[in-house]
């Protein structure tokens, strides 16, 4: 918000200065951003008139005007395209110096001699604007220094609040903060009731009152089409940032910053029967004053006649209805609108106005009278007319419900760390607007209406803190008894698994929660999708079922940057509904990786190989590993939706209830990869992290002093037969004697027929206390063997 800070001295007088006065209000929480004077630094420019202008007699676009500045009469040669004959405006006589070191001498421009300057806004410092030069009130007093004629030795402050502090967003609220931070007292505007000079009405009917529960309006009329805003207001609002448009539209926006009410003005002749607040008709039209066309939703709240939506409620009015120089009725309007029906409706059609601004963050409900009977005074006394009665439509079952806040004093010791005296703290509350009982434990305080940022006791000890002065507060160590939490030896710790992964090469991703829905139907389409209400974009619109999508399009957007090796891994939530709704919402934590590319990274030593499936397979199993013996987990041929049908496979984890599902891997579908535009092979793998991190604690087992027994074996099997089958179950028949199995060749081809393969398995035996003979070597072969053909027709290979 900016302000004139002569406008704010007129309600509060701090004994302080510009800096002082801005270095205060920051440390209060309201952050000022920017002291700017007035007006540029410039010297000896005063009020003139221009008696005569006649075109230059060797330029086109420039005149030669007589100007009066109360002394004598001077030549000087203007090329604005405003300057005429009679316009009083601002000169910079010979001698002068203006922003940037510019200094008036006399000139000749095209052999007319030019005895000074008449300057635009710009020129002086005081706005952007250089629409011409400068056009004054014609009562303007000739020959007066113009700082002193518009008041220029004054200081814009730019405050930059947060948007519970919305009871600042004027200069009432701001007196009200400088007078409780400096204990000097505020005096206000005084608001005068006009006097009734008709009954003219205009009917309301409140048709949406959780939105707008109140809303006043009035009947002005035989206002004067040709008056001017007077200087002082539109001096003040040009330092807030707000341009004049019409007296009774600079009215209302000065009210806007005066009170912090936003208002609005019909043109009553444009009005058509009773006014109604109603929420709009799904695809209403309404052209802005802006000139915007807009198609309104439905969830819109709507000022509106019998005929049309008048104006988007708390947002902007509309064109249609607009006050202009032939307007000579008016109906003036007020209202208090629930924040949250006003939130986002701005955003919703890329607007952003003063009133948006504020209706948005919330409006003192108790304002509205005052606004319209201030605004009401300013009309007729800058624009004349007759007001007519007060319409007041309001439904106080729907107004905010302001309940009391208990204080306990020895809440507010334990968090300030100090303890102040009970005068000190009432004395705050009470300069704050709040209305104190005494309790046996503290306090009960009522917060006035504009306080909307005040509702439990932390609210009240923060601005006691901020008044207070934070810099008076003890600085102190905070000190707590913290119990350390017992961390299961059998639970395998994050940073664990992290590591082992960036050991193999990984890198850690860390990709949105919330994915497009053609990812999300690509890596899960048999599952409902969670979509958001309010996504950030429509490509991130549905939370994401599984972690591999979000790693696939990283590992995506890398290979289009040319790097053709990628390996990534990620920890996160994935999140799974069976009806689409977040009611029977499951989180689950993952770990995912996707991998492309070779093998190992390019080097002399070996060629370049891509990676295939058991490269992958490998580091899972590194990573299972750390939660048990490989052979407490097996990999099962399976489908996925995602992977490729031949290469894919779900993992299990063998537990004392039986198999636990812990994950996927495989390579990413040939079909998918070509629908999300990725290079391959790509494989995936996903597991779930809750089991992946339940590990065993180790236990100590001594080495045997006696000799091991390595036997190798080739055996026949089918080829169906899952390899990992076959192994389970050598373990199963090994007995206590096995202490290991390998499996270091498999072979299909010449020399054994199509139907089956070759496993070479490796068997070492070993008991811990004495030596096998090899007759019971022989004995547990031979039983591994009839086991091995009893359960899938295997054979030894001769």
């Amino acid at each position: 918000m900016k302000f004139s800070e002569h406008w704010l001295r007129e309600w509060v007088q701090p004994q302080l200065d510009s800096q002082a006065l801005a270095d205060q209000l920051s440390l209060s929480g309201l952050e000022v951003d920017d002291l700017t004077p007035a007006a540029g630094d410039f010297t000896d420019v005063v009020v003139a008139r221009i008696e005569a202008a006649e075109p230059h007699p060797n330029a086109d676009k420039l005149q030669v005007c007589r100007v009066n500045d109360g002394i004598q009469e001077w030549q000087v040669v203007c090329g604005a395209a405003n300057a005429r004959a009679g316009l009083t405006t601002a000169l910079a006589r010979i001698g002068a110096v203006l922003p940037n070191n510019f200094k008036i001498k006399k000139a000749k421009l095209r052999q007319v001699e030019s005895q000074g300057m008449l300057c635009a806004e710009d020129e002086l410092g005081i706005s952007d604007s250089h629409d011409g030069i400068m056009e004054l009130p014609a009562e303007a007093p000739l020959g007066m220094p113009l700082r002193d004629y518009l008041g220029l030795e004054d200081t814009i402050l730019d405050v930059d609040l947060t948007p519970n502090r919305s009871d600042c967003l004027s200069i009432a609220g701001m007196a009200r903060e400088v007078g409780v931070l400096n204990r000097v007292p505020v005096t206000p505007v005084t608001v005068q009731i006009q006097e009734i000079k008709h009954q003219q009405q205009v009917q309301v009917k409140l048709q949406a009152p959780e939105a707008c529960p109140k809303y006043l309006g009035r009947v002005i009329r035989k206002i004067n089409p040709q008056a001017r805003t007077p200087l002082w207001m539109s001096e003040r609002l040009r330092r807030s940032g707000l341009r004049c448009l019409h007296p009774v539209v600079d009215i209302t926006n000065y009210v806007l910053l005066e009170l912090g009410q936003p208002m609005h003005a019909f043109d009553l002749a444009k009005v058509h029967g009773e006014i109604q607040v109603r929420m709009a008709n799904e695809g209403e039209k309404i052209t802005l004053l802006d000139q915007s066309e807009h198609s309104l939703q439905a969830n819109t709240l709507v000022i509106a006649d019998a005929q049309q939506a008048l104006a988007v409620a708390g947002i902007m009015g509309g064109l249609s209805s607009s006050v202009d120089a032939q307007t000579q009725d008016i109906f003036l309007e007020c209202a208090y609108f629930d924040p949250l029906a006003i939130a986002g409706r701005a955003r919703q059609y890329g607007l952003h106005t003063d009133s948006s601004h504020r209706f948005e963050r919330g409006v003192d409900f108790a304002l509205q009278a005052q606004a319209l009977e201030r605004a009401t005074e300013l009309v007729l006394a800058i624009a004349g007319g007759e007001a007519g009665p007060v319409t007041e439509a309001v439904y106080p079952e729907y107004l905010p419900q302001v309940a009391p806040i208990r204080l306990r004093r020895q809440r507010l010791a334990q968090v300030l760390a100090t303890e102040l005296a009970d005068t000190e703290v009432e004395d705050i509350l009470t300069r704050l607007g709040l209305e104190l009982t005494s309790t046996a434990e503290g306090w009960l305080a009522k917060v006035p209406s504009y306080r909307f940022d005040l509702s439990i006791e932390a609210d009240l000890i923060e601005e006691i803190a901020r008044v207070y002065g934070y810099d008076r507060l003890p600085v102190k160590t905070p000190q707590a008894r913290l119990g350390i939490q017992a961390l299961p030896e059998s639970q395998v710790k994050l940073a664990r698994l992290r590591d082992v992964l960036v050991t193999l090469g990984y890198q850690e991703a860390i990709s949105f929660s919330f994915i497009d829905p053609k990812w999300a139907q690509a890596f899960a389409p048999e599952q409902a999708k969670l979509t958001l209400a309010n996504p950030i974009s429509a490509d991130l619109s549905v939370m994401r079922p599984t972690l591999m999508a979000g790693l696939v399009k990283a590992l995506a957007y890398n290979q289009k940057r040319q790097q053709t090796r990628v390996r990534l891994f990620e920890t996160g939530l994935s999140f799974v509904t069976a009806t689409g709704q977040v009611q029977d919402l499951l989180q689950t934590p993952q770990l995912a990786g996707a991998v492309a590319g070779s093998k190992a990274p390019e080097n002399w030593t070996h060629p370049t190989q891509p990676i295939d499936f058991y490269d992958v397979k490998g580091d899972v199993e590194a990573l299972l590993q750390l939660s048990g013996p490989l052979q407490d987990f097996s990999f099962k041929a399976e489908v996925h939706p995602a992977l490729h049908p031949g290469q894919s496979a779900r993992i299990y984890k063998r537990t004392a209830a039986g198999q636990q599902a812990l994950g996927w891997l495989g390579a990413l579908h040939p079909q998918l990869m070509q629908t999300l535009d990725v290079k391959g092979p790509i494989f995936v793998f996903e597991l779930d992290l809750n089991c992946l991190r339940q590990g065993q604690v180790a236990r100590f087992q001594g080495v045997s002093r006696f000799p091991e027994v390595r036997r190798d074996l080739a055996v026949l099997v089918p080829t169906e037969i899952a390899t990992g089958e076959v192994l389970d179950e050598v373990r199963r028949l090994g007995g206590t004697y096995l202490q290991e199995v390998v499996l270091f060749d498999v072979y299909q081809g010449p020399g054994i027929e199509k139907e089956v393969k070759s496993l070479a398995l490796g068997l070492t035996l070993q008991d811990s206390s004495r030596t096998l003979n090899e007759e019971e070597v022989n004995q547990q072969l031979a039983e591994v063997l009839a086991g091995l053909k009893a359960k899938f027709g295997a054979y030894l290979r001769s």
